[in-house]
C-alpha cells in the first residue's frame, strides 16, 4: 500500500509530533470514515432536496414505502426503522402530513394507537426520490470496483456487529 497524504495524515502526523507517547493509528480510520461519511451525506441530501424532501422526511417515507401495501406503520415502529426519538418523528410526520404526503388514523388492533400511510401522493414522491437516490449510490459506489466494493461492504458489516454486539 503506498503512503497516504490527505487531511486525515496531516493531522495524524501533527499529533504524533506533539503527542509521540500516543499511538494515533485509529485516526487512519476513524477519521476518514467521519470524512468519508460527511461527504457521502452532502451527495445524498442533494438528491432529497430536489424532491422537496430533508434526509429525516426522506428515511419516513422511505419506511412506509418498504412496509409494502397499505404502506403504513405505527409512529414508534416508524422512530425505531429511522432510529430516532418519538418527538423527531412526531415533527417529521407533522411536516409529511401538512404537504399531503403522509395521512395519520386511528390504529384498528389499537384504539389508544395511530398508524401513519402513505397517501398516493407520497407513494409518487418516494418512487420518483428513490429511483434517483439509488441511481446517485451506484454512481458514488463506482469509484470502487465490485472486488473493493464486497470487501468493505464485508468490513463494515462485521465492524459494526461487532460493536452493536448480540
Amino acid at each position: 500500500m503506498t503512503e497516504r497524504s490527505d487531511h486525515v495524515a496531516d493531522i495524524q502526523a501533527e499529533w504524533a509530533r506533539e503527542r509521540p507517547d500516543l499511538d494515533v493509528s485509529p485516526q487512519g480510520v476513524i477519521g476518514r470514515l467521519h470524512r468519508l461519511a460527511a461527504r457521502l451525506t452532502d451527495e445524498l441530501v442533494t438528491v432529497y432536496s430536489r424532491h422537496g424532501l430533508t434526509e429525516g422526511e426522506f428515511d419516513v417515507l422511505a419506511a412506509l414505502r418498504r412496509a409494502g401495501a397499505p404502506f403504513e406503520r405505527a409512529p414508534g415502529e416508524l422512530a425505531r426503522f429511522t432510529m430516532v426519538t418519538t418527538g423527531a418523528m412526531t415533527k417529521r410526520v407533522n411536516r409529511l402530513d401538512e404537504v399531503g404526503l403522509v395521512t395519520r388514523r386511528a390504529s384498528e388492533v389499537d384504539g389508544r394507537g395511530k398508524v401513519v400511510a402513505l397517501t398516493p401522493a407520497g407513494k409518487e414522491l418516494i418512487d420518483a426520490a428513490f429511483t434517483e437516490h439509488m441511481a446517485n449510490e451506484h454512481r458514488l459506489v463506482g469509484a470502487l470496483d465490485p472486488a473493493e466494493r464486497a470487501c468493505l461492504e464485508q468490513i463494515l458489516a462485521d465492524w459494526l456487529s461487532r460493536l452493536d454486539g448480540p
